[in-house]
């Protein structure tokens, strides 16, 4: 029987994916963080944190799109060792369920990439001073508001804006596709920057409500501010982990197939496995999208 212990040793150590090497991408790999994908929660943080601070340095009039694009450079080499790996796996493996299994640690350990990279948009949205807020976050301030009109524009009808926000989410996810199969891993934008954007939703909320909490005399007492942090995160986690998952599912959906054609595996038999695998993670994409609006629209409201 085939051993994918063996897939892992013949294929990744011994042909070692040509990428462009860096310091902090040297500190992991894409078997690492199979392992242990926890470490990619502090290596999101770690990328954010250094990309914050080195587009207040330099590009302070721009840093609110600078830290989005210097984040997405810190990401790349080790998203692209990952879809790489992911389509040697469809070349390997013979089973939609084994491929599938094996999908799910390369999306777990970039989800804790994204809540790494979150978190620290949020951190440093409620620690820093307020003029430097405006500035690190004005791009991402503006797309709220933005978001907000277009989701609520006036109406109370469930239907109408669970379409409305399905069909948003949608057009992200066809996004992911394309962009991760015309530049490889260039989904990795689109999740950074709504990583941003999510972060600085997250980090308002608990910024305003701490204010509010303060001018009533309860400041001193620590239980309020777990309440405000934990009702900040739960706001925008209930439906948005379903949501990010479904994009970083498309993600490497497109990723898989622009690698494949980049390898010139579309002469493989093997490619019908690749087209077969890639439509079968768009279409729990889309189903996670419709959980996420429902959950969005029906669940969010009730708890918050």
């Amino acid at each position: 029987m085939y051993s994918f212990k063996n897939f892992k040793r013949k294929t990744y150590k011994s042909r070692p994916f040509i990428v462009p090497r860096m310091v902090l991408e040297s500190l992991i790999n894409p078997i690492t963080a199979e392992k242990k994908p926890w470490d990619m929660f502090l290596i999101g943080f770690v990328y954010s944190t250094i990309s914050i601070f080195l587009s207040l340095w330099i590009f302070q009039q721009y840093a609110s799109l600078v830290m989005v694009f210097l984040t997405v450079i810190a990401c790349v080499p080790l998203m692209y060792s990952t879809i790489k790996y992911e389509e040697q796996k469809d070349m390997e493996l013979s089973t939609e369920p084994a491929l599938l299994k094996e999908h799910s640690r390369a999306l777990t350990f970039f989800m804790f990439l994204f809540f790494g990279v979150t978190l620290a948009y949020t951190l440093w949205y409620v620690v820093l001073p307020s003029t430097v807020v405006n500035s690190l976050f004005s791009v991402q301030t503006k797309t709220i508001l933005s978001i907000n009109n277009q989701v609520t524009g006036g109406s109370y009808n469930h239907l109408a804006i669970l379409f409305r926000i399905f069909l948003n989410n949608l057009k992200v996810l066809i996004f992911c596709i394309l962009f991760a199969f015309i530049y490889g891993v260039g989904a990795i934008f689109i999740l950074v920057w709504n990583a941003s954007v999510i972060g600085a939703a997250i980090g308002n909320f608990i910024r305003s409500n701490l204010a509010v909490y303060a001018a009533a005399g309860g400041l001193m007492k620590g239980a309020g501010y777990l309440q405000i942090v934990s009702l900040g995160i739960l706001r925008y986690s209930i439906h948005g982990l379903p949501e990010i998952l479904a994009y970083f599912t498309a993600g490497l959906a497109g990723g898989i197939i622009s690698i494949a054609v980049i390898r010139h595996h579309f002469n493989s038999p093997k490619f019908e496995r690749v087209i077969l695998d890639s439509s079968d993670l768009i279409i729990i994409a889309v189903i996670m999208l419709v959980v996420a609006a429902l959950m969005e629209v029906y669940v969010t409201p009730i708890l918050i």
